[in-house]
């Protein structure tokens, strides 16, 4: 079992640096006037910014605070609380936000970022990382934890990111997903995959619903020792609860999915709660699976349109291709799947077992930025609160990811944060009304959404 600890973080180490080139592709951004006025963009070394009379969530659970006040300077917050309590430098920027929402950027736990490109696999590279990084923090996600098939290019982006001029999304790899054939394979792969330096190693136990083989017990046992030797914690791809019973007695750290099989029962709480393992519901991976044996409402949701190329689009409506998704077994098991999967995860969130909000966005037609704001409308429709949510997707979903940099609006933190038009306290749908992302103090042109 793994006992996650600063440790496991991946400071700026100069040895580790890979400068990006200025050929690298131009980060791409939707752009626009700001409804708060036209603040445009800043560095992080510039100067202190204060950010005053903002509503405060501050991505613990806490009450927002209002009117607050929070402080950033040279990338990281150095002050945040209630206004009479917090004292502004004299040369700091002042930005009001008018009552508006400040908030934690979101942090998707289970993401894959650089292998499709439009509905095609393949496309792995520094150019296509960048574009979606940047995508991803367009809609105000600002870390990611991609849980496989990362390569060279994503541990150099990785290593590169702890820096007051980052302005993209954080990315954070496993590596690529291990297949060992037995025991004695399983501690090669983790041997070489651990010499990556990871944060995470990966696996699937599953049958794909009967599909294919599922890794045998004496394999991810051997899988979850080894990465324990290496200190490197365990996630886990799985279907049925009786599996992941058995990876959680063998040691696993992370439950990547949904039980989608049957819903969850005592002996499964009881042993999520002992070592405090968290889960990701990954509700949209299942939306994905079957949503497009028609026209989904959301193709004609501007937020949604803004971020996807209309090619896809044409693509994903073409009659033949909807026609073969509604008449794929998987596809319909998946689609009866998910009521499962929402009852369970009001189960365990109701039994105190942490949430960390992740999507399993980026395999093609699994929409990186807008999947991770249906996933939290999702976890609305499944009975949690909108506080909940808010902190399952910052403050949680860091924690468990070991992100112990982000996640919060706590001093010494990165200042990775969002400003939202609307209250999502009060619907988390309101997500949606981003008006400003900063990461590492650095203010991004605005999402024309």
């Amino acid at each position: 079992m793994i006992r996650f600890s600063a440790s496991k973080t991946h400071p700026a180490d100069p040895s580790k640096k890979s400068a990006l080139s200025s050929g690298s592709l131009a980060l791409y951004f939707f752009c626009s006037a700001s409804a708060l006025g036209a603040i445009g963009s800043t560095t992080a070394t510039a100067q202190p910014v204060a950010f005053t009379d903002a509503r405060i969530i501050d991505g613990t659970g806490a009450e927002p605070i209002y009117p607050g006040t929070l402080v950033i300077n040279n990338g990281r917050i150095v002050a945040a609380g209630a206004a009479d309590q917090v004292t502004i430098p004299a040369d700091a920027r002042l930005l009001s936000l008018g009552g508006h929402t400040l908030m934690p950027g979101l942090v998707n736990a289970h993401g894959h970022a650089g292998g499709v490109r439009g509905l095609e696999s393949g496309h792995y590279g520094e150019e296509n990382l960048l574009r979606q990084l940047s995508l991803y923090a367009d809609y105000g996600v600002t870390s990611v934890v991609s849980l496989g098939d990362d390569e060279a290019e994503g541990f150099r982006l990785r290593d590169s990111q702890n820096t007051p001029s980052l302005n993209r999304a954080r990315l954070f790899v496993a590596g690529p997903v291990l297949n060992p054939a037995s025991a004695e394979q399983a501690v090669a792969l983790v041997d070489q995959t651990a010499a990556l330096n990871p944060d995470f190693i990966k696996i699937r136990v599953d049958d794909n619903l009967g599909r294919t083989p599922k890794m045998a017990p004496e394999i991810y046992r051997a899988v979850s020792e080894r990465a324990d030797f290496h200190d490197i914690p365990l996630a886990v791809h799985t279907f049925y609860q009786q599996d992941t019973k058995d990876l959680l007695r063998a040691g696993a750290d992370y439950v990547a999915h949904s039980v989608r099989d049957s819903h969850v029962d005592d002996e499964f709480v009881g042993l999520m709660r002992a070592r405090d393992i968290c889960y990701t519901p990954t509700l949209t991976r299942e939306v994905s699976t079957y949503i497009y044996e028609s026209e989904p409402a959301f193709f004609s949701d501007p937020f949604f349109t803004a971020g996807v190329e209309s090619e896809i689009l044409d693509t994903l409506r073409e009659p033949e291709r909807q026609q073969r998704m509604a008449q794929n077994s998987a596809a319909q098991q998946y689609k009866a799947a998910l009521p499962v999967a929402m009852t369970n995860l009001k189960l365990l969130a109701d039994a105190g077992v942490r949430i960390a909000m992740g999507t399993d966005s980026g395999p093609a037609a699994r929409f990186q930025g807008y999947f991770e704001h249906l996933e939290m409308w999702m976890m609305q429709d499944a009975g949690l609160t909108p506080m909940q949510i808010i902190q399952s997707a910052t403050g949680d979903a860091a924690a468990c990811m070991n992100l112990n940099d982000t996640g919060t609006l706590e001093v010494g933190k990165w200042a990775d944060l969002l400003v939202l038009s609307m209250d999502p306290l009060q619907d988390i749908r309101n997500t949606r009304s981003i008006e400003q992302v900063w990461i590492a103090g650095n203010q991004l042109p605005r999402p024309r959404f």
